[in-house]
C-alpha cells in the first residue's frame, strides 16, 4: 500500500510539473508574438489610385491583412502614406510631408513595445521625364534621396526596420499629367542596382535594419500588365501604370511577404 501511495504522489508531482512546463512554454511563446505597426510610404500606387475603394483594396491594406494571418504575428496596425505624384524629394526630412508623416507615426506607434516597420515604395515619379518634383532624377540622386529619408527615419526611430519595395512596371507610352515614356522606364530600372547597393551598405553600418523587398515585382507586372494594371487614357494613347483591384491584391501580397521576411 505504501508503495502504491508513493507512486501516486510521484505521478501527481510529475503531472503538476508537466502543467507548469506547459504554462511556461505558452507564456514564452506569447512573449514572442509580434505586435507590428507599419508605415507605408509611397506614391499613387501605394495610395491605391484608380481603385473604387482604396481604403479596402490598396496594397497596404492587403499587405497588412496578409500579415495578420502569419505565425508569430499578434496584431498589425498600419497607415497608408501614399501621396499621388510624389517623388523622393517630396519625402525628404526637411519637407512638410515628412513632418506630417512623423505626426501620423506618433499616433500609430504609441506603444514602444510594438515593432515599427517602414515599407517604402518610391521611384516611379522620380523616373519621369518631366511633370513631377525634381524629375528627371538620376540614379545617383535617387540613391542619395533614399539614403537621406532612411537615415532620418532610423535616427528618429532607431528600433524600426525599413523594407524598400521595388517599383513596378509601367507601359513605355505612359503620359498623364507627367511624361514618362520609354526614357522614364529605362531610368526607373536603373534605380534597382542602386537599391541593392543601398541595402548592402546598410547591412554593414546598421545590420538587421534595412531590407530589400522582392526583386521580381517589376518583371512580374511587366509580364502581366494587361490583367493587373488599369488601362488609362493618356496623351500617347492607352497606358498602364496603376494596379487594378487584382493587381493591388497581388502587390499587397508581395509587400506582405517581404515585410514578414524582414521580421
Amino acid at each position: 500500500m505504501m508503495i502504491d501511495s508513493r507512486i501516486n504522489v510521484i505521478a501527481l508531482f510529475l503531472a503538476l510539473a508537466l502543467i507548469i512546463i506547459s504554462v511556461n512554454l505558452q507564456a514564452e511563446n506569447a512573449d514572442k508574438m509580434l505586435n507590428v505597426d507599419i508605415v507605408f510610404i509611397g506614391n499613387s500606387i501605394t495610395y491605391g489610385a484608380n481603385l473604387d475603394h482604396p481604403d479596402q483594396d490598396a496594397p497596404p491594406v492587403i499587405a497588412s491583412e496578409y500579415l495578420r494571418h502569419k505565425k508569430k504575428i499578434n496584431t498589425v496596425s498600419f497607415t497608408n502614406q501614399g501621396r499621388c505624384g510624389n517623388t523622393t524629394l517630396d519625402f525628404m526630412p526637411s519637407t512638410s510631408t515628412f513632418a506630417d508623416v512623423q505626426e501620423v507615426i506618433k499616433e500609430l506607434h504609441s506603444d514602444p513595445a510594438h515593432l515599427l516597420v517602414f515599407s517604402i515604395s518610391l521611384g516611379t515619379n522620380d523616373s519621369a521625364i518631366k511633370g513631377t518634383n525634381g524629375a528627371p532624377i538620376s540614379k545617383e540622386e535617387y540613391a542619395k534621396n533614399m539614403t537621406a529619408i532612411i537615415d532620418e527615419l532610423l535616427i528618429r526611430f532607431p528600433e524600426a526596420k525599413v523594407v524598400i519595395q521595388q517599383p513596378i512596371y509601367y507601359s513605355p507610352n505612359t503620359e498623364n499629367g507627367a511624361k514618362y515614356l520609354e526614357e522614364g522606364l529605362v531610368r526607373l530600372q536603373s534605380y534597382f542596382p542602386a537599391l541593392k547597393s543601398l541595402v548592402k551598405k546598410y547591412s554593414k553600418t546598421q545590420a538587421g535594419k534595412v531590407f530589400l523587398g522582392s526583386q521580381q515585382s517589376f518583371q512580374y507586372f511587366k509580364k502581366n500588365y494587361l490583367t493587373l494594371l488599369t488601362p488609362e487614357n493618356g496623351r500617347q494613347g492607352i497606358f498602364y501604370l496603376h494596379p487594378n483591384k487584382e493587381g493591388a491584391i497581388k502587390l499587397g501580397e508581395i509587400w506582405g511577404q517581404s515585410i514578414y521576411k524582414a521580421l
